[in-house]
């Protein structure tokens, strides 16, 4: 495929990325909104449908992180094909990784809507499974973001190397995926609390959206060695 075509390819699966992941997790809150494990079964299981939506939306977040590791590949290889291979390898490991998350929903909606059927957990070690399968989706979803992370700086460096897109958003792009390199490791360890919450990803957010822009409607610079 030609490179206008990647850029195409990288701008909507990264609208179409950004779609599914928070809708994924609007429903999974939805879903899961209480305290204690106990209540956030109980709501799961009132709530089943909404978590099986968001398993299939977790699911295709899969599938859009490779597709847009193979269009970020194709478009940067010129510049450098070794870091462009690493950014790949790195994006290629997030998408991998964010299969955990359905597994782990896929765990929760089996103990909350088991019951008493045979081979359903008691009480107890369901509720213990369950506090387990919440904490693994968090700390995968942490460990998916850290590869993102290092393969979004390595990108956008190469996008900035080439002068591909505006130098200012391309700079963006190494600053916001830095941020997040050094913090999510540091959030993951308890070293940080995480109480930036969604601040922390704010610039990220806004680099994303403004790049599938630019990729949708100008493409990609041509860019020198």
């Amino acid at each position: 495929m030609t490179r206008t075509t990647n850029a195409r390819i990288a701008g909507l699966t990264y609208l179409a990325y950004i779609a599914l992941g928070v809708a994924a997790m609007v429903l999974f809150a939805r879903a899961s909104n209480a305290q204690g494990t106990a209540a956030k079964l109980a709501r799961i299981a009132q709530h089943s449908s909404d978590l099986r939506i968001a398993i299939v939306l977790g699911l295709l977040t899969c599938f859009a992180a490779l597709v847009l590791a193979v269009a970020l590949y194709a478009i940067t290889r010129d510049q450098d094909r070794d870091l462009a291979v690493l950014a790949l390898s790195c994006r290629i490991g997030e998408g991998v990784l964010n299969a955990i998350g359905p597994l782990a929903m896929l765990g929760l909606l089996w103990i909350a809507t088991a019951g008493t059927e045979p081979g359903a957990p008691d009480a107890a070690p369901a509720h213990a499974l369950g506090a387990f399968l919440l904490n693994v989706r968090g700390w995968s979803g942490t460990i998916s973001a850290t590869f993102f992370a290092v393969g979004s700086t390595l990108f956008s460096y190469l996008l900035l190397r080439g002068r591909m897109v505006p130098v200012p958003l391309a700079w963006l792009g190494v600053v916001a995926s830095i941020l997040l390199m050094v913090d999510l490791p540091l959030e993951l360890a308890g070293f940080l609390d995480g109480s930036v919450g969604w601040l922390i990803w704010l610039p990220m957010l806004v680099f994303e959206v403004a790049l599938a822009l630019w990729l949708l409607i100008k493409g990609v610079a041509t860019g020198e060695r």
